[in-house]
């Protein structure tokens, strides 16, 4: 059975920086595909950040700039730097982690989710 454990979140000033960390915990093979979603209350669950295997990134829109996904495949691990915090990026940050396929299926594993508040 495989977990994701989350830490640092928390709560930070406007133009702040919080480091989220990731890690997979228990057997899992590979994974492909890293990432961080971004949830408030009453909305979709979107993507912030993602990281594949092969160190091809895709950052939403408004976080482009200022975020940074990196990954460290030997721990299984995936952060997120979040600098120049806006309130605007207030949420609960969930990781994400999709195994490659095999035989023609693919896992996918969520994180507890972690808090993130800015004030202004």
């Amino acid at each position: 059975q495989v977990q994701l454990v989350e830490s640092g979140g928390g709560l930070v000033q406007a133009g702040g920086s919080l480091r989220l960390s990731c890690a997979a915990l228990g057997n899992i093979f590979s994974i492909e595909t890293m990432g961080w979603y971004r949830q408030t209350p009453g909305k979709r669950r979107d993507m912030v950040a993602s990281l594949s295997s092969g160190a091809e990134t895709i950052y939403e829109d408004s976080v482009k700039g200022r975020f940074t996904i990196s990954r460290d495949n030997a721990k299984n691990t995936v952060y997120l730097q979040m600098n120049s915090l806006k309130a605007e990026d207030t949420g609960v940050y969930y990781c994400h982690m999709m195994t490659p396929y095999r035989s023609g299926i693919r896992t996918a594993y969520w994180g507890q989710g972690t808090q993130v508040t800015v004030s202004s």
